[in-house]
């Protein structure tokens, strides 16, 4: 674990707690269990880049200074039985994510497939929530998002693309599904976040800068991003030795996908500043997909199938000195099986923003471990 001098502090506390933080902000009841929701699952899943460490320096701040709205305007602006596309009016991004997410469901239950397209939406945390819905509506799930510039395409240096997950879920017959939710880029800038409030530089690699060379220096690195002069580096790596221009591609895919179909906002228009350098709201696009597999197959012949390919995978021929083999979505049930009774765990600059914020919004009926 990256964290140090840590306190593990169970899952519904914090669940609880920061339903009860958004809803101070205006955030309504009910959109509020959602966004906690969405959050604690990152946490449970053991993604610690995209769950309550999140909550006050995109969330609360964003709502604070008025780029995103507490109350979510779900609108349908086009529809086919197959299809639709939305407008969140740059409300709570889980919220758009949620709803869009269902109601591709309820069209792939009536004609096979679904997708919905999403334009002026914010945040949305992270995409496998989405993929893990389709999956227990017996479903393969799908869903991306664009974001703030953060990726430089190959052979540049300037941030571009934003990190851009195109996730996919595939329910299983296995204790966990297969689900492939992962950045475009080496690593992203949430992770970065994780290294920063644990006072460690990042590992070479994941970023690029004016040089052309990686960097390391992680809290200058956080504010070079916001000012284009670092840039992450697309899967693959940096120029074509180790193929950055599949990553740099697959990134492509997204900001289309997330973009062109909704007429949505794309690449710089994604900075979340105007040009006198005014905050302004994010407008980003995602987009969901569910497949319902009783439409090729049966169910539980498409789970046998998935769950025979998993186990030849992981039972294949290891490298020298390697334990065992993964698949995509088996780290993350470890990860639950390990902190299903402990909780997440909040580091010293984690647990002082989530006092600071309990105190400023008066939550008084918190009174967490460490105090």
């Amino acid at each position: 674990m990256i964290y140090e001098d840590v306190y593990w502090v169970d899952f519904d506390t914090l669940e609880h707690f920061m339903a009860d933080v958004f809803v101070k902000l205006g955030v309504p009841e009910e959109d509020a269990k959602i966004c906690a929701n969405v959050l604690i699952t990152s946490d449970k899943r053991g993604i610690d880049s995209h769950g309550v460490g999140r909550l006050k320096p995109i969330y609360v701040d964003r709502i604070r200074a008025g780029i995103q709205s507490p109350f979510t305007k779900f609108e349908i602006v086009r529809e086919s039985p197959t299809t639709a596309v939305v407008d969140g009016h740059n409300g709570m991004g889980h919220v758009v994510g949620y709803k869009a997410m269902n109601l591709a469901i309820e069209k792939a239950k009536k004609y096979g497939m679904g997708m919905v397209a999403v334009r002026n939406s914010t945040h949305y945390g992270i995409a496998g929530y989405y993929a893990l819905m389709a999956i227990d509506a017996g479903m393969i799930g799908i869903t991306g998002t664009n974001a703030r510039p953060s990726i430089a395409p190959t052979f540049g240096i300037e941030p571009m693309l934003g990190t851009n997950p195109l996730t996919f879920g595939m329910p299983t017959d296995e204790e966990f599904p297969f689900v492939l939710d992962c950045a475009t880029s080496v690593s992203q800038r949430g992770k970065i976040e994780v290294y920063a409030r644990a006072g460690k530089e990042i590992p070479k690699g994941w970023v690029i800068g004016q040089d052309g060379n990686t960097r390391t220096d992680t809290i200058q690195i956080l504010e070079d991003l916001k000012k284009g002069t670092a840039a992450l580096v697309p899967l693959g790596g940096i120029g074509e030795e180790t193929a950055g221009y599949k990553g740099y591609g697959y990134a492509t895919v997204v900001e289309i996908l997330s973009a062109a179909l909704q007429g949505g906002a794309f690449l710089k228009m994604l900075s979340g500043f105007d040009e006198n350098g005014n905050r302004i709201p994010y407008n980003l696009g995602h987009f969901f997909i569910a497949i319902d597999i009783e439409a090729f197959t049966d169910l539980e012949s498409f789970k046998k199938t998935t769950g025979e390919i998993l186990r030849a995978l992981r039972n294949s021929k290891k490298a020298p000195g390697a334990e065992r083999i993964y698949t995509a979505g088996e780290k993350e049930y470890l990860a639950w099986l390990e902190r299903k009774d402990k909780g997440a765990p909040l580091n010293n600059a984690l647990r002082k923003q989530l006092t600071q914020l309990r105190d400023e919004l008066e939550l008084s009926q918190y009174v967490f471990p460490w105090e």
